[in-house]
């Protein structure tokens, strides 16, 4: 616990000499940076800081306390069952001789979206996975699948379940009939339900489907300004954590990707759920590479990954392993 309380303690993004540090207001970084920590969809997950110039993968505090109880929960087979932890390997991504750049694919969502259909749903279905890290103890990977579902009165519920690695690509949770349900054997992690909410704050409010209005979204929503290509990957994710976009949404935000710098295309590949897709992807110089996958039709986010590019021995990882990844589903 001390290891990592000393790197959240180095992680703090008011320096000691800044204007803002003891209680005065906190800067656009700093606000970015907390607003991050205190997202529901961050807490007890890894967080990634920049310490030192480099992103380093960190616990959030909830998440230390929880490891051993997820351990113990992902013995989906049962007590003498081998835990199923597992260690996703990279996606294979095949280059296509012709590459699709974005702007195309941006071109080709604007026109599937013409008839706004399908429209967008508050609420989300995703499948994730994140490496936590620690010091003394090997790399754990939490993989897990997470429905939310919004009623019209405000009311929203959130099933969480341990995904089941023995059977890569195949849903645990279901919503097909309205309501979100277990099917096969994943461990429920947690069940919940909220009462009537309602907000006009990004993201919980309505994304607009205008290129422009959208970025001044995500920027709300992400505390500060997007400035960086990682910013604004880091901003979908977190709006595809609380939105299914509809047709015209998905489109602005294709704009939005075929806009940003350093995003390029790097082939075909089909995606941790068994759907084809476009991946681009994106080096940021700390050792990570960030890659989109996007629906080769409609422009539409199916996923993002971020896996290491150098060697890490301080945490027990190497070139080419994945950091995490999400995968949306309707």
């Amino acid at each position: 616990m001390t290891d990592e309380l000393d790197l959240l303690r180095r992680a703090n993004p008011v320096p000691d000499d800044g204007p803002h540090f003891g209680d005065g207001p906190l800067d656009h970084r700093a606000e970015h940076h907390l607003g991050r920590l205190m997202d529901d969809g961050s807490i007890g997950r890894r967080i990634p800081l920049r310490l030192g110039g480099r992103f380093r993968p960190v616990w959030a505090l909830a998440a230390v306390a929880a490891v051993a109880a997820l351990t113990s929960v992902l013995l989906l087979g049962g007590p003498a069952a081998t835990p199923a932890i597992a260690v996703p390997r990279p996606l294979s991504v095949v280059a296509d001789a012709a590459p699709v750049p974005l702007e195309r694919l941006a071109e080709r969502a604007a026109t599937a979206a013409a008839d706004g259909i399908p429209a967008p749903r508050r609420g989300t279905h995703v499948r994730s996975w994140s490496l936590g890290m620690s010091d003394t103890e090997p790399p754990i990977t939490l993989p897990e699948e997470r429905i939310v579902r919004w009623t019209p009165d405000g009311r929203h519920t959130e099933l969480v379940v341990a995904t089941d690695p023995r059977h890569p690509g195949r849903p645990v949770l279901t919503d097909e009939d309205g309501e979100p349900r277990l099917v096969d054997d994943g461990q429920v992690i947690s069940r919940q339900a909220f009462p009537p909410s309602w907000s006009d704050v990004p993201p919980a409010s309505r994304p607009p489907h205008d290129p422009t209005r959208l970025r001044a979204y995500l920027a709300e929503a992400a505390y500060g300004e997007i400035r960086t290509t990682p910013e604004l990957l880091d901003a979908t994710a977190q709006l595809l954590n609380h939105w299914t976009l509809g047709a015209r949404e998905s489109a602005a935000l294709a704009r939005l990707l075929a806009d940003a710098d350093g995003l390029r295309s790097a082939g075909q590949v089909t995606d941790r759920l068994g759907r084809p897709g476009q991946a681009y992807v994106y080096d940021d110089g700390s050792g990570v590479r960030h890659m989109l996958i996007l629906d080769p039709s409609t422009g539409a986010v199916l996923g993002l990954e971020q896996t290491f590019t150098t060697d890490q021995p301080e945490y027990g990882v190497r070139a080419g392993d994945v950091m995490q990844y999400s995968a949306w589903m309707r």
